[in-house]
């Protein structure tokens, strides 16, 4: 409720991210709760026959938990942190998640700390409540009479245990180098966009044929119903497109027993049957946002940047033969370039001197007798019409009629081509100009493989088969250069991050050793989530860093737990080994109470990656699912362990 509020006060809605990061903060929500209940129950059934009052045992359970929960919470909203610092459309796209958890962990710490006391006192100080504290359940029992067992045989394998460990951390970080990598996971949209674009200059009678040609196709899909076209788009349109391309939405089911990827290499390969064209196929969203990154509807945009555009042209020609045969690559096209007839009116100077024109006014004539120039507004039947002043078609519809023009000069008018020099010639459709530069871009997309391996064999490829003339460059554009350049910022602001958390730790227990043992739960937990993340997409994107990034934070909690309790029995004068036995089994079940709630909440998130709408929390949960796994069972052991051997030399 209040995430909902907070969410509407800042201007925010109710969108898939913010309701993925209360997905995400759901477990969570309890586990502070879940310290403070568990800890008062504790309390309550030791303290049953001393006669003390239940609100003074509650006071005091909560008490000794308060400072590990707001500290633990503290320490999950720094592990957010870097999240916020990426700017581009991933940080508008990831920011109101980051916004909803934390706020959602804001308002949990403080009804954990304040509430859920008092609902304690409530419903837990009455006789049949205390009758029924009277003995601990059966299964907890058993529970805690297995893992006293259970660590006492790793004190007596802890080498065993150590190497284990380790090797596990190993084997994690060489498969976590070798895993894919893209920019974000591949959106399940339920609509499928295809691009069909062929020569410039055909004919809008042309062009709507092999759009119907192409849709005949695409209907021929058992999975596809129904098409919507646009061919051509206005100049005014903010996607303006040439006669020569047709845009066509595709809607889909899955109802056939075929997997998306394999309705696309049928419907690639259906496609490239209609003669001169060129294809092209995305989603409506997944467009967008490729359109927005590199300027190019496609994952991938070579750029070839130089001055003479033929060169340009052949040099993407030969781009596009070479990457073509690169593994996963698909949807190879060029930006089409054709040689169009056009007049050259090319001023001669020394006559325009001579009869007192300047080039100013040179221009002005010849646009406005030619292009014409708006004078005024005219309406017809409400609707506007520019009124254009420029020479009628019968005066400039050939070479002759336009040498012909009367151009007025201070010496009186004379024919246009006693000025100037019209010749017939050919010339590019189109030039388009990055950064003050000519350039010409070869896209492509890519299936069944991760972005950046796929974008890495292209530059090795072009690196070893293309000779660039001197003045020409490649530069390459797309989804995985915001990939780089987002994990560049998560990997420095995570530093950040990681001394806020480590500050945490020391300001509580006030002792270095004591906060980077806690910290082990980190490498423990990225075992777990390189690991199942591997079983699964295979893929590092920028929601699955972010998932490990925020495992520096969930994770440190169970270690606190632990370690507040350790601090507590050693004030009460109680040994190494007792201390780390009792203390541990204390612990036990509020540690894997607060990992299953944690995990139940976000297994929904991770096992429906490929519904529309979960693409991006689906990684997420799905690392921080693997890495609660490994570091709940490891910490209740190898966190005991290392705290043994650390405090050994200073107890003797």
């Amino acid at each position: 409720i209040v995430t909902v509020l907070v969410l509407h006060w800042l201007g925010m809605t109710i969108n898939t991210m913010s309701l993925g990061g209360i997905a995400i903060a759901i477990g969570s929500l309890v586990d502070d709760a879940i310290v403070d209940v568990e800890n008062v129950y504790k309390r309550l059934r030791e303290n049953l026959k001393k006669g003390q009052s239940v609100i003074s045992v509650i006071y005091e359970a909560s008490k000794e938990v308060r400072l590990p929960i707001f500290n633990s919470s503290l320490i999950i909203m720094a592990s957010f942190l870097p999240l916020f610092f990426l700017d581009g459309m991933e940080g508008r796209m990831l920011k109101p998640l980051g916004i909803s958890f934390i706020v959602a962990l804001i308002a949990s710490t403080i009804v954990a700390l304040t509430v859920t006391p008092v609902l304690c006192s409530f419903l837990l100080g009455s006789k049949k409540a205390m009758q029924a504290l009277d003995r601990e359940p059966k299964f907890s029992r058993w529970l805690r009479s297995g893992y006293d067992k259970a660590l006492a045989w790793s004190f007596g394998h802890v080498k065993s245990i150590f190497i284990t460990t380790g090797l596990l951390l190993l084997v994690a970080i060489g498969i976590f180098f070798s895993l894919g990598r893209s920019f974000l996971p591949p959106f399940n949209e339920g609509s499928l966009t295809i691009n069909v674009s062929t020569l410039p200059g055909i004919s809008l009678e042309e062009s709507d044929r092999l759009g119907r040609e192409a849709e005949k196709i695409i209907l021929s899909m058992p999975e596809i119903s129904l098409t919507a076209r646009k061919t051509g788009r206005a100049e005014l349109d903010e996607h303006s497109l040439g006669v020569n391309v047709s845009e066509i939405e595709a809607p889909y089911k899955l109802d056939h027993g075929r997997s998306r990827a394999e309705l696309l290499a049928d419907l690639r390969h259906e496609l490239s049957h209609l003669p001169g064209v060129n294809v092209e196929i995305g989603q409506p969203i997944s467009h967008r946002i490729d359109a927005m990154l590199s300027g190019t509807e496609a994952q991938i945009a070579i750029k070839i940047f130089g001055d003479d555009l033929q060169r340009l042209y052949n040099i993407g020609n030969e781009i596009k033969n070479h990457i073509a045969s690169v593994d996963g690559v698909v949807d190879v096209n060029i930006e089409q370039q054709v040689e169009r007839p056009q007049l050259d009116i090319r001023p001669r100077r020394d006559m325009l001197a001579y009869y007192g024109v300047t080039m100013p006014e040179f221009a002005d004539f010849i646009n406005i007798a030619l292009a014409g120039e708006k004078v005024s507004q005219v309406y017809e039947n409400g609707f506007p019409y520019d009124l254009t002043l420029r020479m009628a078609p019968s005066s400039r519809s050939t070479i002759e009629d336009i040498s012909a023009l009367a151009i007025d000069t201070p010496k009186g008018k004379v024919p246009l081509s006693e000025v100037a020099d019209i010749v017939s010639a050919t010339g590019p459709n189109t030039i388009n100009r990055e950064n003050v530069s000519r350039r010409i871009v070869v896209s492509a997309n890519v299936a069944d493989r991760d972005l950046k391996g796929v974008v890495d064999d292209i530059r090795a490829e072009i690196d070893e088969e293309i000779k660039l003339p001197e003045g020409y460059f490649i530069s390459y554009g797309g989804q995985f250069e915001n990939e780089a350049k987002a994990a560049g910022t998560l990997a420095i602001v995570s530093i950040i991050a990681l001394v806020i958390i480590f500050l945490l730790l020391y300001g509580q227990f006030h002792s270095a050793t004591q906060s980077w043992i806690i910290l082990l739960n980190m490498p423990l937990a990225i075992i777990g989530g390189v690991f199942l993340l591997r079983l699964t997409t295979g893929e590092l994107n920028i929601p699955a860093i972010i998932g490990f990034i925020s495992l520096l934070g969930i994770t440190t909690r169970n270690g606190m737990l632990l370690m507040s309790r350790y601090d507590q029995l050693r004030q009460e004068g109680v040994g190494l080994m007792e201390r780390i036995r009792h203390g541990s089994s204390d612990r036990l079940n509020p540690i894997l109470m607060t990992a299953l709630s944690s995990a139940l909440a976000l297994i929904p998130l991770a096992v429906n990656g490929d519904k529309p709408g979960n693409e991006i929390q689906s990684p997420l949960a799905i690392v921080i699912l693997g890495g609660l796994l490994t570091s709940t069972i490891l910490n209740i052991f190898v966190v005991p362990l290392v705290y043994y051997y650390s405090q050994c030399k200073k107890e003797k």
